[in-house]
This record gives C-alpha cells, structure tokens and sequence, in this order.
C-alpha cells in the first residue's frame, strides 16, 4: 500500500521520564511503552478525554541501571493484558505483567548489558554486549552462542522464522537456530540498529551514518545517506515509509530511499517507531517522548506547536559552544587589546554569532588569526569531512589570500599526531606545530584538562554521546585518570601520493617493456586505464561509502603482486594498502585473501626475506597495519601474529624512522587487539616486542611513545601486568618521565601508576 506523503507535525509530548529517553515499544493500538536511564520503564495509554494525546498509566521498577531495548508480548493466557519484556545495563531481562505492573520473571545469564529482544514463538531471544545470544523459555537459559566476536547491538525475528544480529564488527549475521546462514558485509562502522521491512528484507542503521535495506540473500537493495552522525534506530511501516534516528538530532522520514522529511529535535533521537495507524514515536535525551501524525485531526494545536519551535530555538542558542564554552561568554574584540604571555598562546574571541582564534606572535607582538572556530563541541554530532565522521572539522584561515582549509579532529586522537600529519599534508611549516595543538585543545575545550580515558559509552563501549555530565563523572573520582591509556581504536596509514605511485608503476612497466626476458610481464594498455581508474575511486573519498571496485581490479593488483619481480611491488602494495581503507575494497580483498592460498602473507615472506628494497618492506608493513581497520582481517591476524611480528622484528632497530613509527603502530594495534581477544599468549609477545623498543635509546620519539602507550595499554586492561614488573617496566617509565617530550612524560606516569594499582 502507498500513500501520498504529507509532513509530519506534532502530535503530543509525553512527560515523565528523568533521563533520557533509550527504546520505545508500541503496544498494540492504544498504548506505548518506553525504557530510559532513569532505570524505569513507563507504559502510555491513549487519553479517554482527548484521542490525540497520550497519559502516562504505569511505571515498572525493577532494573539497577539504564534500560534499553524493550518488547511487547501481546495478551495471552497467562498474561491476559500483555506484557514486557526489558533489557539493561544491569545484564538483566525482566518480565513485566501489564495488568499488574508487577516483574514476573528475571532472566540471569549475560555477563555484559542487553542490547536487543525478539520474541520468538514464546521464546525470547536476547543479545548483548558479551557476543552472545541466549534463547529463554520459560524463565529459563536454554540456549546460548557465541554469534559474533564484537558486541551485537541489536537482534530481530524475520516473518520466515530466521533471526538476524547486527554487531559492533560492523556486520549482519542470519541465523535458523545456532546456524549462521548468511554474513551481511558493507558497513564501514557498528551497526545498531535493525529492523523488518515488509516484504523486502532487513532495514539497518549504523555508525557510518548510513541506513541500508538488505535482501534476506545478503544484497544491498537501496542505502540511505542523509544524516551526519551516528543511526541509532529505523523502523518500517506498511505504506512502505522509513523512520530513523540519530545522534545528529534528527528524525528522518524516507521513501523510495529518499528522505522527505527531517524532524529536529533539542537532543539525540535514540529510538523512532511507527504505531499502526503510521504515526510516528521517537525517544530524545531531554527525557521526552513525542508522537508525529500526518492525521489532521491528531495534530496539537498551534500553541503547543510554536511552543515546541521556541524549545527547538532555546536549546540550539543556549547548546552553541565553541571551544567548551558558550558563545555568548567568549571575550569580543576587545580582548585582544592585551598582549599575550608567549608565543603561540591562542586566545579565542566573539566575532558576531562566530568563535575566531588568535595566536600570539611574541616577535611580533602581535595576534595572528589562525582561523574560525565552526564546529566546536556544539554537542555529540559528528561531522563529515571526505567521508570520514569527526567529532569536529575546523576551519583554519591561513590568510595571504590563502583558501580556507579544513582541520578534523577526534577527541581520542593525539593533537600532536593530528597537527603533525595535517601540517604535512598542508605542506605548511612544521613550526606551527605548537600552535595548531594550542588551538585544538583551546577549541576542544580540552585546555587544561586531565583526559578521563575510563568512560566508556554504555551502549558502545566508546565516547560517542554524554547525554549530561553526572552520568559522565558519576564514578571517575573513585577511579585513577590516564591521560593516553587504555588505548582503543586502530591506527592506520592513510595518505598516499597517488601520482607518484602511477609514475612509479609506469617506469616500472617501461623497464618490462624494455626487457626482451620480461615482456610479457608488463601492462596492457587497458591495465594502465584500469589502474588510473582505482587510483580515481581512491581519491574519492567523499563517495567510499558508495563507490565500488570490478573483480577485475582487484585481479589486477593481486596478479602483479603475483607476477612483477620482486623490486618492483613497492608501489603496487602501496595501492592495495589505501584500498584495505576503503569499504569494499577491504571486503574484495578479504573474500580473494581468504579464496586464494594467502598471497598476503606470501607477499610479506618474499619482501622480509629480501630487504634490500627498504620500500618494500614499509609499504607490507604499513599494508599490514591497515588490515586492523576491519574487523573481518582479525581473525587472520591473530592467526599469523606470530609470523607478522617476526617477520617486521627487524624494523625496531632500523635506522629509517619510518620504519621505526610503522612498526610501533603494528605493535600498538596489536596490543589493542590481543587485549580484546583476551589472547595471552599473543600479549606476552607484543608486550616483549614493545618494551624492546621503549628501551632502546636510538628509537625515535614517536615510534618509542606508541610502544609505551601499548605497553600500558596491556598492562591495564589485558592479562600481562606482572610480566610486565618483571620486565622491570617501573625503571623504563622512570625514564620516560625524565624525557623533555611531554607526551614521554605522561606516557611514564600512566605506567607508573598503573604499576602501582593492586
């Protein structure tokens, strides 16, 4: 059935929650169920005196933290008005019966938070944080699997009996029992959300900002791109409308894969639904619930309407912050009146509605204008800049007539690092640099301030969105703060010189050309093209969440790797490692990886035992260290972390820095990894490996910085502390606490700390 659309309006708000507002359910045609991190679930039934509007009837306590996901099950004998099931933080499912409001069963077993609910033929099917899923029945566990590696974040029942499970390794998985049928790739980040659309398949929302619709058999039939931050929910209705919510504040309403509709609202919409008669539900971290009709009989009256228009105004001006601060507080022009105190310190003024940074420039004495401050943490939206999402993407004036340049930034990035390769993709002056780390901290509104490395979204295990500050601080005075550990996240290399790599291959191909013995190793004409081509998606940036590589390019590559002598794969493993960057290339690669006898590590046994090409052995190593982006190249990490590490050993002690870095960024990424798997044997290698480096007096700052940050990283939260006091790691901290780099000196302090913790 299709409609015509027509906007959607207010229809009501629902007042009670005291928190935010996590997962919403519809409970049949007059009722709505809701759950929040005020650790209560709250059921709505439609008001007897006024249709349009909905009042709140019961609050279920039960749950000892926040509460997520929650489901309806429609009446039945033994619950003859219905009932709810809830998951939460605590690890628990509870039962509620609606005709009482009272708990009537509570379901042990998970060992992390749940995170989605099916119901399945009177079973419920539970997912969680802990990797598994538990089937219940009858108050009872009488079923569980490990279903992905990463946390699974959502689980839903297909109307043909299968389930499916989207995970934090940014994959969907089917299922028919504990069988997994189908392993649904594309996703470039965690995927949260999922949902049935009728008909076509599956609906799924993800970090990557996108929403995709999936056939059962695995095929992306349409994706969605439209919001700037992370999806949290979707939902389908039978007029064959999308509903999604996001980080970004916005709930979308789409069709035919296109979004006819944006509804603002003053905070994260972590869940939309639609109730049968199409309306739309949605959850919000002010702690409201709305409800959305296209019905004109059903739309709130003017007054509630342009009410909830000066909310949305209110709470955008008084949000507006730049470099931690409100807007409306930052000094105007006047303040740069007074001379600075040194050179390079930044100050950021009030120019109009915008925040513009200075720098002092002592000989001078003067302030420079770096650039305008426009997206500080004006709140949990990520921005997008050449299709990569950044808490924030500054825009830096140079002046001289300069263009504007763009500077993104993560707050769980090192400054320096960032102001570091930014300047050197800027082809600015390394001098700067102090200046540019002046300027993310001031703008970050990170000046000053100890970062707290122990928070961790609860949801996701990352600091995508603090809904208020308690819920932040809550426990952190209790705990010791780290200012660079536990490290989380993979590093990579991910700029290239394209051109470059082309006019390399070209003299290469000249040289076969030239050679009677190797003519027929060198490149077609339409190789050439095809090569122009993948350089061209690469560059693309924008487009990698729907750009796409032919077989035949990755034939291409792999053939030459295959086929070119030895000296000459430099710049054909430099182009396999930007493409291990991009979506679909890293899943091409990985189906031809694993169908193929495993030409990587071929590859890496060829150019390790024959160093006399050093760019050989740093576009494998950087190509290696790459692999750790994607989720579906752990298994065969692990699988030959022994022979990697071995292999690369040699590069700690090389006199190239590069080398140096691109090894201690292996070593880190490993560190990070082995510490999820719980691999102790693995850790106690890289460990060893790690410390080599530290020790070593000749490494470079930054390679022996990332070996301390792994080194910590391991100590903390991995299986290897007291082999780490027996390496005698207290004396390397001390001296990194003696160096004159800064981050040396934190790092050291972190370890000692961490050593001295029971």
């Amino acid at each position: 059935m299709e409609i015509d659309f027509n906007e959607y309006q207010l229809r009501c708000e629902l007042h009670g929650h005291e928190d935010d507002v996590r997962g919403i359910c519809v409970c049949g045609n007059e009722a709505i169920a809701t759950s929040s991190r005020d650790k209560t679930v709250r059921l709505w039934s439609q008001d007897p005196s006024e249709k349009r509007k909905f009042v709140y009837s019961k609050i279920l306590l039960g749950h000892t933290s926040f509460v997520g996901p929650i489901s309806w099950i429609p009446p039945n004998e033994e619950l003859t008005e219905g009932g709810i099931v809830s998951g939460g933080m605590d690890t628990l499912l509870l039962v509620w019966d609606l005709k009482s409001g009272d708990k009537v069963q509570t379901l042990k077993g998970h060992s992390l938070q749940v995170t989605g609910i099916a119901l399945d033929n009177g079973d419920i099917v539970s997912s969680s944080v802990d990797c598994t899923l538990r089937r219940w029945r009858n108050g009872q566990s009488v079923e569980t699997w490990e279903a992905h590696k990463a946390p699974i974040q959502a689980v839903i029942k297909l109307p043909s009996g299968e389930l499916v499970t989207g995970s934090s390794d940014t994959t969907l998985k089917l299922w028919r029992g504990k069988t997994c049928l189908h392993t649904f790739n594309g996703h470039a980040d965690t995927v949260r959300g999922l949902a049935v659309m009728s008909g076509l398949g599956v609906l799924s929302a993800s970090h990557d900002g996108s929403l995709r619709l999936w056939a059962v058999s695995g095929e992306v039939l349409m994706e969605m791109v439209g919001h700037t931050a992370i999806v949290y929910s979707v939902d389908s209705h039978a007029s064959g409308l999308i509903v999604s919510g996001s980080e970004d504040r916005f709930a979308k309403i789409w069709k035919d894969g296109v979004c006819v509709q944006s509804i603002e609202h003053p905070g994260c919409v972590w869940d939309a639904k639609f109730m049968e008669n199409g309306d739309i539900v949605t959850a919000c971290s002010d702690g409201v619930v709305r409800i959305w009709t296209v019905h004109q009989d059903n739309i709130a009256d003017q007054l509630e309407r342009d009410l909830y228009t000066s909310e949305l105004s209110q709470y955008k001006t008084s949000r507006k912050r730049v470099g931690g601060l409100k807007l409306e507080e930052l000094p105007g022009l006047e303040a740069l009146k007074i001379p600075g105190t040194s050179d390079g310190q930044t100050k950021v003024v009030r120019e109009g509605d915008n925040g513009v940074a200075y720098a002092w420039n002592m000989p001078e004495q003067k302030w420079d204008k770096i650039g305008e401050v426009v997206d500080g943490p004006e709140e949990a939206g990520r921005t997008f800049h050449d299709g990569v999402p950044y808490d924030h993407v500054f825009d830096v004036d140079i002046g001289d007539g300069m263009p504007i340049r763009k500077l993104p930034y993560n707050r769980s990035d090192n400054p320096y690092d960032v102001a570091d390769k930014w300047l050197l993709k800027e082809n600015l002056p390394l001098s700067f640099r102090e200046q540019i780390v002046q300027f993310i901290l001031q703008n970050t509104g990170q000046k000053d301030v100890t970062f707290d490395a122990s928070f961790r979204d609860p949801f996701t295990g990352a600091n995508a969105y603090v809904p208020g500050q308690p819920s932040r601080t809550s426990d952190a005075s209790a705990k010791p703060t780290f200012k660079h550990i536990p490290k989380k996240g993979m590093l990579v290399f991910d700029t290239a010189q394209f051109d470059g790599i082309l006019k390399k291959i070209s003299e290469f191909n000249s040289a076969l050309q030239s050679d009677q013995e190797k003519q027929n190793l060198s490149l077609t004409e339409p190789d050439v093209s095809r090569l122009g081509a993948i350089v061209k998606i690469l560059k693309d940036t924008s487009h990698y969440h729907s750009s796409k590589f032919a077989d035949a390019d990755i034939s291409l590559l792999l053939n030459l790797l295959h086929s070119w002598p030895i000296s000459m794969t430099f710049p054909v493993i430099d182009l396999v490692r930007m493409i291990l960057l991009h979506p679909d290339g890293a899943t091409m690669l990985h189906k031809r990886f694993q169908a193929e006898n495993d030409i990587l590590m071929e590859v890496i046994k060829k150019v390790t035992s024959n160093s006399a090409v050093p760019a050989n052995l740093l576009t494998s190593i950087r190509t290696v260290t790459n692999l750790f982006k994607n989720s579906c190249y752990y298994g065969w990490l692990q699988k030959h972390r022994s022979e990697v590490l071995d292999a690369f050993s040699s590069c700690s002690s090389s006199p190239n820095k590069n080398l140096q870095l691109s090894y201690s960024t292996l070593i880190l990424n490993y560190a990070v990894l082995l510490t999820e798997s719980k691999d102790e044997e693995g850790q106690y290698q890289v460990l060893s490996a790690a410390l080599e480096i530290a020790e070593d007096g000749k490494v470079e700052v930054d390679s022996k910085f990332r070996a301390l940050v792994a080194v910590g990283s391991l100590m903390l939260e991995g299986l290897v502390k007291k082999a780490a006091l027996d390496f005698d790691v207290l004396n390397i901290a001390k001296a990194a606490k003696a160096s004159k780099e800064s981050k040396l000196a934190e790092i050291g302090s972190d370890i000692e700390l961490v050593a001295k913790q029971g």
